[in-house]
Formats: structure tokens, sequence, C-alpha cells
């Protein structure tokens, strides 16, 4: 147990912990209505909540590479994607919203972009 927790990063233990937050978040019942808006305040909140557990992710990470970069896109993406359905399918009154799903997918990708441009290692 003590090699496992030596070879978890900081970042890894703040990505996880935002993996739970997000989806206590995603869990909490309330009233949504339907309708598309790409610009609105909550679609921004998606996008940087996914956003930055892309980023925490891709921080504990100690080799990097772009199937990193993509898979960690796909899993947030993906994982978005199951929480509205689980919204839809659990929760009274709220629905299934595809620009939420846009929204978490284009901060993951956004956040995974910059973290390349930002993180690239420099040939000396």
């Amino acid at each position: 147990m003590t090699m496992i927790l030596n070879n978890i990063s900081r970042n890894g233990i703040l990505a996880f912990f935002w993996f739970l937050a997000i989806t206590w978040l995603s869990t909490r019942g309330g009233i949504s209505l339907p309708g598309f808006s790409l610009i609105a305040t909550d679609k921004l909140a998606h996008a940087c909540s996914y956003g930055l557990l892309v980023w925490l992710i891709l921080l504990s990470a100690k080799h990097r590479s772009t199937s990193l970069f993509v898979g960690v896109w796909a899993f947030a993406s993906l994982y978005g994607a199951f929480m509205e359905w689980v919204q839809y399918r659990y929760f009274p009154n709220r629905f299934f919203e595809v620009d939420d799903m846009l929204a978490n997918a284009i901060g993951a990708a956004l956040s995974a972009a910059v973290f390349a441009i930002t993180h690239r290692k420099t040939k000396e």
C-alpha cells in the first residue's frame, strides 16, 4: 500500500478528489430546462470543471504522449456524457443535455491543448 501511495502524485490525488466533486455536483437534484445555449454561464462552468479535471490528470502523469492527451480527453468527455445520462435516468425533472456534453468535451479539449502547448519540452 505504501508503494502505491508513494507513486501517486499530489496532482493525482487532487484529480481524484475533483473527479469526486464533479460526480457529487452532477448528481445534486435540481430543475433544468432543455435548450441549446453554449455561451451560458452554466456551460462555462461545465467547460471549466472538465477542463480542470483534464489539467490535473495531465499534471499527474509522469510520461506524456499524444495518446495520453487523447485518452484523457476521451475519458473526461465520456464521463461527462455518462453523468448527463445519470442525471436524466435517476433524477426527476432533469434532462439529457447535449449542449452540456459539448461544453464538457470542449473544455476538456481546450485544457489538453493549452496544457500541451505550455508544457512542451524544449530541445536544448
